[in-house]
C-alpha cells in the first residue's frame, strides 16, 4: 500500500461538490486524512472563491489508475474541461504524491509541480502532512510551507462540516 496526497478544489456549488468528492474518495480508497478547508481567491481568472482542501489515504491502485479514479469522480459531479486550465470549476481533483514515487508520463505528474507553486496546495498539505518528504526537494512538505509562508494567496479556514461514512 502507498500513501497518496490529493488536493480537492472547487468554486461552483463547493460544499456540494466537496462533501461529494470525500464520499466518493472514502467509498474508492477508505478512511481519509482531511485538512481543513480553505477559501481562497481564484488565481488567472475572475470568479468566485473556491474552496481548497488535502486528502490522504492508503492504496494500491496504480497512479495512472489512482488519477483515472479522480477523473471520474470530477465527471460524475458536472466537471466541464473546456474551459481551461483557469476556469471555474464544479471540482477539480490532483494527485499530488504517491508515496515517493517521481515520473511525468501517460498524464500523470509526481509530485505535482502546484506544489511548490501555490499556498492552497501546499498549505493544506503541510498541515496534514508536514513530515512527508518531497520526493524532488528532498525535504519535509512543513519545512517548504514555513518558508513559503503564504505566498500573497489569503487562505481562510471554513468551518466546514463532513463526517466520514466509516465513523
Amino acid at each position: 500500500m502507498t500513501r497518496v496526497w490529493v488536493s480537492i478544489g472547487s468554486n461552483i456549488d463547493r460544499e456540494t461538490n466537496i462533501v461529494a468528492a470525500l464520499s466518493a474518495l472514502e467509498r474508492q480508497f477508505g478512511k481519509l486524512k482531511v485538512s481543513s478547508v480553505y477559501r481562497t481567491a481564484p488565481v488567472g481568472f475572475e470568479g468566485d472563491d473556491f474552496y481548497n482542501l488535502v486528502a490522504g489515504f492508503e492504496t494500491g491502485a496504480s497512479p495512472v489508475e489512482v488519477t483515472r479514479i479522480l477523473r471520474e469522480i470530477e465527471d460524475a459531479q458536472g466537471r466541464e474541461r473546456a474551459g481551461g486550465k483557469f476556469s471555474p470549476r464544479t471540482l477539480d481533483l490532483d494527485l499530488l504524491l504517491y508515496g515517493d514515487m517521481v515520473r511525468d508520463t501517460d498524464g500523470v505528474q509526481l509530485p505535482r509541480d502546484e506544489i511548490l507553486r501555490y499556498a492552497f496546495v501546499l498549505g493544506p498539505l503541510a498541515e496534514i502532512a508536514p513530515t512527508a518528504i518531497h520526493p524532488v526537494e528532498g525535504r519535509r512538505i512543513g519545512d517548504l510551507w514555513e518558508e513559503f509562508g503564504e505566498g500573497g494567496c489569503s487562505l481562510t479556514p471554513v468551518s466546514f462540516d463532513w463526517r466520514p461514512v466509516s465513523s
